[in-house]
């Protein structure tokens, strides 16, 4: 191929396009249990965080209710990805063998967002949220009460059926109940078999499986590895999600080919890469409960 800016630039526009339909193409699991927030800053503060007040009658004055302000921040990271080609290569008619390449970069690129929102979950043992606490607490303070969001047992009936008590029991300020439901259960493939068996099973043992659909199933390979036996309810269906998916640049493709890009004028190589700037982090402690799933009972 003669190399010429022209030439350069179709052969970039076939790159792109690959990348970009791989892109598009990636499921938005994240979607599921992130709200997705837009930044404009370096890092943007949810100080707001807390419980909200619900509403009350209106009898005399209006009843100022203030929020709880607490010191929570989500600061942006910068996230990247490059492929160099050499220029080489391009004169000798091997262009067509890297198309696949910038359709795998795509494909990495649109897992990122679910990559840093599943990852969040199982930071959620040892990570604080908005009170100073790790996520999942034993000791979360709503109202005047007390309240528990993790435990260490294995995934069974009898343990989903803890956490979903526990969750739904979770009063706020005046001691009024949040009226949350858990309608999302996050499992590794390990568990994927024990959460079907479950919340889809008819009958268990001959006897009515009184879980059934009591949630859906969220199977994520995320939570592979290392923390394959963790779990996790979730409640989905309020405006802010358990996680907190922050975006301060979306992903871009871009590229040096210039012949007066430094890469090129000195190692003869061009340059594809993609970026972006974003952050993930935690939502109410309220709505999610997450099990390391290490023990068997309740523990």
């Amino acid at each position: 191929m003669i190399i010429s800016q022209s030439n350069l630039h179709g052969l970039t526009t076939g790159y792109s396009a690959a990348f970009n339909k791989a892109l598009s193409e990636v499921s938005p699991d994240y979607k599921d249990i992130a709200t997705v927030t837009s930044s404009s800053t370096a890092a943007n503060d949810y100080a707001w965080l807390g419980q909200i007040p619900g509403m009350k009658e209106w009898i005399g004055d209006r009843e100022v209710q203030h929020i709880s302000e607490y010191g929570y921040t989500i600061k942006n990271k910068s996230f990247e990805r490059t492929i160099g080609i050499n220029r080489d290569a391009i004169e000798d008619d091997q262009y067509g063998i890297y198309t696949p390449m910038f359709s795998m970069m795509g494909q990495e690129a649109g897992e990122h967002y679910n990559d840093l929102v599943f990852e969040m979950l199982t930071k959620g043992f040892t990570e604080k949220c908005y009170d100073e606490k790790t996520f999942f607490a034993a000791d979360h303070v709503s109202g005047d009460k007390t309240f528990s969001n993790t435990s260490t047992a294995a995934l069974s009936t009898e343990s989903f059926l803890a956490a979903r008590q526990a969750m739904m029991s979770i009063t706020g300020d005046k001691n009024k109940p949040l009226k949350l439901v858990p309608d999302l259960l996050v499992v590794s493939p390990k568990n994927e078999m024990v959460a079907k068996k479950i919340l889809e099973a008819s009958l268990i043992d001959g006897t009515t499986n009184i879980t059934q659909n009591l949630a859906k199933i969220k199977v994520a390979t995320e939570l592979s590895g290392d923390n394959e036996d963790a779990w996790f309810l979730l409640c989905t269906k309020k405006f802010l999600k358990p996680i907190i998916l922050q975006i301060r640049k979306k992903i871009k493709f871009d590229m040096l080919t210039k012949d007066t890009d430094l890469n090129v004028f000195l190692q003869k190589e061009y340059l594809y890469g993609c970026d972006c700037r974003d952050n993930a982090g935690f939502g109410f402690w309220q709505m999610a409960y997450g099990s390391t799933g290490k023990t068997s009972g309740l523990g």
